[in-house]
């Protein structure tokens, strides 16, 4: 209801502005009365209409000052001829006629104008027996004759007190032969006025129909490829021709001696193909609620009245004006109808739906009533309406449009969740086999295995790593897109990450015979602060890239100074190699995720192509960006520049020796361990390990098992998978911390650390250890908590 008092306030406004439209474009004047209209008593400060009382003969074309005046017929002009009776027989269309008229002018020496409106199909003007106006060529026969339609003025003289006129009208292609809109009168600025007022309201409206048109119709070519937009910028082009080339006729008056066959066809058209486009563009708008019988009726009915149009001469289409009104009036009936409909629904846009069929409801009306000579043209209130039909169009549109994206935009983000889910299921479920893959190879390894065995599991171990790579690059990328990644900004040692990150790839690099090198700026002297899990991730992704695509040579590492504050630092970081270099065209699409330089490349040298996208973007968050330099067949340097903030600790670049015992000297002898875990080979891969270092261990394959079993007097660790049938390693935690059991707790998990830290420390789990996990890992977590708790 809260939108009806809107309604009532815009039907409202209209009606005021039809009666201000109306009073001002069609004052009452006198008429005429037996071929004289006396204006001596009338101000020509507004035109006046010149209707009355004319005489008229038929079939006669009388020039001025002929006697046979005294014989016509008084008419009531504007006036048809077409089935008019006279003597008992009703008067054909083709023909021809004179109307004559005198006029008594008020005593003035202000110029005075007469305007002149469209006649069927031709008209000569005469006063005071000076031809002063014409349109086409006026004939008695049909080959002499040539129709034509556009607005005229005639100025009349000032001074002149009587206007004695003389019309003849000729018609010979149209079904209707006469006038049929009064001729007006009245000062010259004051004609003038109106006309450009109606010039200016045709012009105006045709712009932004046209405009609008070719809006909608780019919007939908380039963009949503929504058949209800397409057909609304189609109806806007065709209608913004009969707003300036019907009625006023301004098209005419700007490109004088256009043909007349062609343009009445035209006018013909655009009514009876704009009615049909609007009748497929409701449907389409609506497709829900609207009634596909009535639609294909009335499009159907506009397309066989288009045809007629284009193959009968105008004679005939011009008839076939009447009974379109039908189809018209279906139209009008049926649009509203369906927006009523769409807005009970709550369809997009159907409130601005329901408030444009009112304006077309009322546009149609006066149209109607115009034709029928009910009423004037309205010409103000036909502007309004036209702009508030077409502006809640567009409104309708818009609002469709911005439904659509909103639409598009949520199924985007549950499409992104579904992906993130989905990587992330996945990755737990491709690491949770590869733990078992790495941990018996390393356990095998372990036992002393032939020389052709080591090469064996080298190999299996190898590609497993692989595997784990892959995926961890996947997902990494994933969250970079999904906007997760965050940085931290704790304190790092620079030159032992670099260090480290070398030493972890020299068996890569010695593998192929390859020499790697690491070239450390002296004066770099402090601790830094910064990201060391993802400066660490990047240095590695360079350095392996160039250890894949170098087949001999070197690959350095270098880190430089540029400059020091005594608060910060900014580090070059350069990687080079002696590899199979990038073209310079190929430089930009190397960064590209799954992309290499070459597609052959990929099956040359392996890999997914997301280590440099991954790089790029993680410098790109933190205001660096990764670059290259390259020559094919030579080799290639990547390189970053970082600012980072120094810490008060200098830097050691060898690191603190850090004792641990063997793990041959079994040091968790006389240890138990509790193991909670539901995938059998997972099981037998710990045991394996807890075994090999002393420790002896209690299985549980769930949480709720593990409740029950868990005993701090007998239990010095407990190791948990998160991801249980029954209760799963979250809530058997948490259930142990509220029963007080406080033995460290290490959650063994395939998911990444980021993913689960949060929801683990509210758990109470101490420590996370990643499947597949590397056996100095859980051996140096095992051993510190153990130790610990003694």
């Amino acid at each position: 209801m809260k939108y009806h008092k809107y309604i009532f306030a815009l039907l409202l406004l209209i009606f005021c502005i039809n009666s201000f439209g109306s009073h001002k474009a069609y004052v009452s004047g006198p008429n005429a009365k037996n071929g004289i209209l006396d204006l001596r008593n009338s101000s020509l400060n507004t035109k006046i209409p010149l209707n009355g009382e004319w005489f008229f003969y038929w079939n006669q074309l009388i020039s001025p000052g002929t006697e046979n005046f005294k014989k016509g017929t008084i008419v009531d002009f504007p006036f048809l001829w077409t089935n008019y009776e006279k003597n008992g027989q009703k008067l054909p269309s083709f023909g021809y006629a004179t109307y004559k008229l005198n006029v008594l002018l008020p005593k003035s020496n202000t110029p005075v104008r007469i305007g002149i409106p469209d006649m069927y199909s031709a008209y000569r003007l005469y006063i005071n027996g000076i031809q002063v106006a014409f349109n086409g060529n006026v004939s008695t026969t049909k080959e002499n004759f040539e129709p034509y339609w556009q607005y005229q003025t005639v100025d009349i003289n000032p001074g002149t007190d009587t206007l004695k006129m003389v019309l003849q009208i000729s018609n010979f292609v149209h079904s209707r032969g006469g006038i049929s809109k009064p001729m007006y009168i009245g000062f010259k600025s004051v004609i003038e006025q109106y006309r450009v007022r109606a010039i200016s309201i045709d012009l105006f409206l045709t712009g932004c129909l046209f405009m609008g048109g070719l809006f909608f119709l780019g919007l939908y070519l380039l963009g949503n490829k929504d058949k209800a937009t397409l057909l609304f910028s189609l109806f806007c082009i065709v209608y913004s021709y009969r707003i300036m080339g019907i009625e006023d006729y301004i098209l005419h008056t700007i490109f004088p001696g256009m043909d007349w066959y062609i343009t009445i066809r035209i006018e013909y058209l655009t009514l009876f193909v704009g009615v049909g486009i609007f009748a497929l563009y409701t449907r389409y708008l609506y497709i829900e609620d609207a009634y596909f019988k009535i639609t294909r009726f009335i499009s159907s009915m506009c397309f066989i009245f288009s045809i007629l149009t284009l193959v009968l001469p105008p004679l005939y289409f011009s008839q076939l004006i009447n009974p379109f009104l039908i189809v018209m009036i279906v139209c009008i009936i049926y649009t509203p109808f369906i927006y009523l409909i769409a807005y009970k629904n709550k369809r997009p846009g159907s409130f601005y739906a329901l408030l444009s069929a009112v304006m077309l409801m009322a546009i149609f009306t006066i149209a109607l009533l115009n034709y029928w000579h009910l009423t004037g043209p309205l010409d103000t209130i036909i502007f309004i309406l036209y702009i508030c039909f077409f502006f809640l169009q567009s409104l309708i549109l818009s609002h469709r449009v911005s439904f659509t994206l909103k639409k598009a935009r949520q199924e985007a983000e549950l499409g992104l969740i579904a992906k993130s889910e989905f990587l992330s299921t996945m990755s737990h479920e491709i690491r949770t086999p590869l733990n078992s893959v790495i941990g018996m190879s390393h356990l095998l390894l372990k036992k002393s295995p032939r020389p052709d065995q080591i090469e064996k599991l080298d190999v299996m171990l190898f590609s497993a790593n692989n595997l784990l790579a892959i995926v961890n690059d996947i997902l990494d990328y994933n969250k970079i897109e999904a906007g997760k990644v965050s940085f931290e900004h704790i304190e790092m040692d620079i030159l032992l990450i670099s260090k480290n990150i070398m030493n972890g790839l020299k068996g890569s690099a010695g593998d192929k015979g390859i020499e790697i090198k690491l070239s450390l700026d002296k004066t770099i002297k402090n601790k830094l602060l910064g990201d060391p899990t993802r400066i660490t991730q990047v240095l590695s992704n360079l350095i392996h890239n160039g250890i894949k695509f170098t087949k001999e040579g070197s690959v350095e590492l270098i880190l430089f100074a540029k400059e020091q504050t005594e608060k910060t630092i900014t580090i070059e970081f350069r990687v080079k190699d002696t590899g199979i270099g990038i073209s310079a065209e190929k430089q930009k699409l190397i960064f590209e995720r799954f992309t290499q330089a070459d597609s052959s490349t990929s099956r040359n040298f392996g890999g997914t192509g997301l280590g440099l996208a991954i790089s790029k973007k993680i410098l790109e968050l933190q205001n660096s960006s990764l670059n290259v330099e390259s020559i094919e067949g030579q080799g290639s340097d990547f390189y970053f520049i970082q600012t980072f903030e120094k810490c008060l600790q200098s830097t050691k670049i060898e690191s603190a020796s850090i004792t641990i015992s063997s793990e041959e000297d079994q040091p968790l002898s006389g240890i138990k361990i509790l193991l909670v875990e539901d995938n059998p080979m997972n099981v037998m891969v710990a045991q394996k390990f807890l075994e090999r270092w002393g420790a002896k261990t209690d299985i549980a394959i769930n949480g709720l098992e593990a409740l029950e079993m868990v005993d701090p007097k007998k239990h010095s660790l407990v190791l948990i998978d998160l991801h249980m049938p029954v209760m799963d390693g979250y809530e058997a935690s948490k259930k142990m911390r509220e029963i007080g059991i406080k033995l460290p707790i290490i959650a063994l998990t395939a998911n990444l650390p980021k993913e689960v830290e949060d929801k683990v420390m509210k758990c109470g789990i101490d420590d996370i250890v990643v499947k597949p996990f590397l056996p100095d890992e859980l051996y140096r977590k095992v051993l510190h908590y153990v130790f610990k708790k003694q």
